[in-house]
């Protein structure tokens, strides 16, 4: 196992790679919406926000992992109508926004959240994963949830897996019918965990 320090939030000298890191774990779902990738680059790091997410980091401050997290404050990583206007125009924000809409803004008042994990291909298999897994737990109880909720598509095997050995179970599974010509998966699971 690596040796890691997670933290809560995220640098703003760390923005950069950042975006570069969830690009790297989403862009396959997320790029025909969200690219090119330099415009989707400057998009998730104008909207991520440092009190959504966890960060993990080596001994020398170097960025290894993140984990998004949903509250009804917002998400890691959503960014609003007006962020996508000013990245990708007015035409391109209206329909990247629509959309992203169609996939739908899933809220859950009782369960906490997570909004996107993902680990740098360096540190993959050192326990970062799991390190956050169990801090963004570890969150949803100081924050008085009873489980931990998350979703993985279908294309995710390596993830859900790592789920699945965290004790997480399949509570549902929802096909997204024709947006998988635009996504590329078609169905998320929803994965829940007790805290």
């Amino acid at each position: 196992m690596t040796r890691i320090r997670i933290d809560h939030g995220l640098p703003d000298h760390l923005r950069p790679q950042a975006a570069e890191l969830y690009w790297q774990a989403f862009g396959g779902k997320l790029g025909r919406v969200l690219g090119p990738r330099d415009l989707a680059l400057a998009y998730l790091a104008r909207v991520m926000r440092s009190d959504h997410c966890l960060t993990a980091l080596s001994p020398d401050g170097a960025l290894l992992g993140i984990a998004g997290f949903k509250t009804a404050q917002g998400t890691f990583a959503g960014g609003s109508q007006a962020d996508l206007t000013a990245i990708y125009g007015p035409f391109g924000g209206r329909w990247r926004g629509f959309t992203l809409r169609l996939l739908g803004n899933d809220s859950d008042t009782t369960r906490f959240l997570l909004d996107g994990l993902c680990v740098t291909a360096e540190a993959r298999g050192r326990g970062v994963g799991t390190a956050l897994l169990e801090a963004i737990a570890a969150e949803g109880r100081a924050r008085g949830y009873p489980a931990l909720r998350l979703d993985v598509v279908d294309t995710n095997d390596r993830a859900r897996a790592l789920y699945e050995r965290r004790g997480f179970v399949l509570d549902r599974t929802a096909q997204i019918g024709p947006l998988r010509l635009i996504f590329g998966f078609n169905a998320a699971h929803t994965m829940v965990r007790p805290l």
